[in-house]
């Protein structure tokens, strides 16, 4: 059996099945020895021609107040090497418009997914690629990479703004898709002098809810998006600092 097709079988043994939409959080490393042209089309076949794949093409590092300037095709993420094959190397990716946050789909849905993530002026607003996900009840796939890089925790977030979240405003430079140019506005998350623990929110799962196994040789969790929006919203008005631990 090849790497694609083992991948694929383990992909629907994890619980990934046809017409998914897949947040796909990855270390590429971690599968073993499988291209990143493998591994996509593994993806693909387990969600099928109905199914959408979504990664975070977030580029923070090289878009941010002291580089203020996003392009859609240049602008490079900077979360693995995965991320930035599917953007650049796989026909009929698009991406969203974000200067720190932006996501690239692919599927059924990618249009929806991406598009209105220009009109938000927060990075995971309720426009943003993460709330779509969740809206369209899709799962959040993390491959090798454990849980706590869930970006969709900073939308959850945004919901009830906890008091470390943000930082200043910022005002970027951005070309889109067509080579249009303009100025958009964005507030930079701040998390100073504060650690991510994501990974809690996995305790707050339940089985349906939450699967943990290996795909190749990465360790994976497959979570509900619905459910960790809704379990970790309950949370954070319950406890703002449940999430954070003192950096």
């Amino acid at each position: 059996m090849s790497n694609t097709m083992k991948m694929t079988e383990d992909l629907k043994a994890l619980g990934v099945k046809k017409g998914d939409i897949l947040l796909i959080h990855s270390s590429l490393r971690s599968l073993g020895g499988i291209s990143a042209g493998e591994a996509i089309e593994a993806l693909r076949n387990a969600v099928g021609e109905e199914g959408t794949l979504v990664f975070p093409t977030l580029s923070y590092m090289n878009c941010n107040p002291s580089k203020p300037n996003f392009d859609y095709y240049e602008t490079a993420s900077n979360v693995g090497y995965l991320p930035e094959y599917f953007r650049t190397q796989v026909k009929g990716v698009v991406r969203s418009i974000c200067p720190t946050h932006s996501c690239a789909a692919l599927g059924r849905h990618a249009e929806y997914i991406t598009q209105g993530h220009k009109d938000d002026v927060t990075p995971c607003g309720k426009n943003s690629p993460f709330a779509r996900v969740k809206e369209l009840g899709g799962k959040i796939l993390f491959i090798g990479c454990g849980t706590n890089c869930n970006t969709s925790m900073h939308a959850v977030e945004e919901l009830s703004e906890p008091d470390y979240l943000f930082g200043d405003d910022c005002t970027y430079n951005i070309k889109d898709a067509d080579g249009r140019e303009y100025q958009a506005v964005c507030r930079a998350h701040g998390f100073k002098g504060v650690a991510q623990c994501y990974y809690r929110v996995t305790s707050l799962l339940n089985a349906d809810e939450y699967r943990k196994g290996f795909v190749l040789s990465a360790e994976c969790h497959l979570l509900d998006a619905k459910a960790v929006w809704l379990r970790a919203d309950e949370k954070y008005r319950e406890d703002p600092h449940y999430f954070i631990d003192p950096a």
